[in-house]
């Protein structure tokens, strides 16, 4: 009889131990699915924080929301569709001239260095009789720095293929000289020389421009989709 209690007792020990190790994975798994749940509320919470503060930033950069007129909306899109339709094709077409000026100069290996472009910059200050500033200027023509300065290197680049070719003659100076007398400033004789050459080569320069340009673009391949 002492034998069997104790058969007993060992079999309800072993039960309750596999009990407890039959409960233990379920748990583990259910405390699994707790975090797994948590993590994807979070990772919501975070995605979405995330997009309010990037709309938030292209509202306040003007990438969505322009303007507010008595609380009205002015959208981006409004804007460039406006702009568009009303500067587009100008736009466009000094887009188009660039490209064919720049790729011109580089088939004849014309360039232009940062000092040719400051200097034509003090050239055209000067023509202001030294009373305007850079800053002033670029506030007139409602432009920027690298704008202007990308304007004066596409008209250097012009300016050095046409002169190429350009041959002003000795006689055509003297010409010059006797016809512009009064509105000359130089009053040297080796001043005025060189003032009437440079007035010259402008004028030779000027008068090619149009008719080379007009070749240039009639030779390209220009497509237009709008």
């Amino acid at each position: 009889m002492p034998v069997k209690k104790t058969a007993i007792k060992k079999t309800k020990k072993t039960d309750a131990i596999l009990s407890d190790f039959s409960e233990t994975p379920t748990q583990s798994i259910n405390s699994c699915g707790c975090c797994k749940v948590t993590g994807n509320k979070t990772t919501k919470i975070i995605i979405l924080l995330a997009f309010i503060l990037l709309f938030a930033l292209a509202l306040s950069k003007g990438y969505i929301l322009v303007a507010l007129v008595n609380n009205k909306p002015i959208f981006r899109m409004q804007l460039d569709q406006a702009m568009m339709s009303r500067f587009g094709k100008q736009t466009l077409e000094g887009m188009i001239s660039e490209a064919l000026i720049g790729e011109e100069a580089r088939k004849l290996g014309v360039t232009i260095t940062k000092t040719e472009i400051d200097t034509q910059e003090e050239e055209v200050l000067k023509s202001f009789g030294g009373k305007v500033t850079l800053e002033e200027l670029l506030t007139y023509q409602g432009t920027t720095k690298e704008e202007f300065d990308n304007q004066i290197k596409l008209q250097l680049l012009v300016n050095k293929m046409m002169q190429k070719d350009v041959v002003v003659t000795d006689e055509e100076i003297a010409t010059y000289k006797e016809t512009n007398k009064a509105i000359m400033v130089s009053s040297d004789e080796a001043d005025l020389t060189k003032e009437a050459r440079k007035a010259l080569v402008e004028q030779k320069t000027n008068e090619k421009i149009q008719p080379w340009f007009t070749e240039l673009k009639n030779k390209a391949k220009i497509f237009k989709f709008f």
